[in-house]
């Protein structure tokens, strides 16, 4: 029986086809399938994500929900199911899942001294700066040159060039002015066509109206899903 906070999905997958994310499966098929998930004071929770589609989790400050997405990638010890509809993260290795399932924090990590070795092809990758509103040059600076905005959407392009089947956005569009959040949200919008899926914290108001098909609210350990 699942736990408290239980929700579904049962509203048509969209059908995009693209050579970046070839993951398309059957009508109905949870993309990602998260069941009585508990990590300290949250849960048990279950929720399901569909192929190409996008969810935002909404809720106080302080109340988990950077904990619920750490969770789900495994990164902090958790109980519960959490699976693609191809891979169950208990018989995953770690890489293998983190691959499948990627995650950008809130605060993005970098650990060498220049920005373009961070990134498998930093040359194909670099193409697509100008589209974040970032100088075309970014690759070949140096990590202490960038402000905290470069650094994130630097971060999400470093996501996203991995080819995750599922992406969590924790907090993606909070250090940007306006114009740097549109440009996030259609690089997002994009790929959510191309059949990604995405999970999203968010405490901007507006922001699952513009991104979300569906929003969940965390609060007291329970999420529920809101409308």
């Amino acid at each position: 029986m699942a736990g408290r906070g239980t929700i579904g999905v049962t509203k048509p997958l969209n059908r995009f086809s693209s050579s970046n994310y070839p993951f398309r499966f059957p009508d109905g098929a949870p993309l990602l399938d998260v069941q009585n998930l508990t990590r300290l004071f949250i849960g048990p929770v279950s929720f399901r994500v569909a192929d190409g589609e996008c969810v935002a989790i909404t809720g106080p400050s302080g109340v988990g929900k950077s904990v619920l997405m750490r969770a789900i990638v495994d990164l902090d010890p958790n109980t519960g199911d959490v699976r693609t509809a191809t891979l169950d993260r208990a018989a995953a290795g770690a890489p293998e899942w983190r691959r499948r399932v990627g995650m950008l924090p809130a605060e993005s990590g970098w650990w060498l001294d220049h920005v373009g070795p961070h990134f498998r092809d930093p040359e194909a990758t670099g193409k697509l700066l100008p589209a974040l509103n970032l100088n075309p040059e970014a690759m070949a600076w140096e990590v202490a040159r960038l402000s905290t905005g470069e650094r994130h959407r630097l971060a999400l392009l470093r996501a996203l060039e991995i080819r995750p089947e599922v992406l969590l956005l924790d907090e993606p569009t909070a250090a940007l002015d306006q114009a740097s959040t549109a440009a996030v949200e259609a690089l997002l919008k994009t790929r959510l066509a191309e059949g990604l899926s995405i999970l999203m914290v968010t405490h901007d108001p507006d922001q699952p109206r513009r991104m979300a098909d569906r929003q969940l609210h965390l609060e007291d350990g329970r999420l529920q899903e809101v409308g």
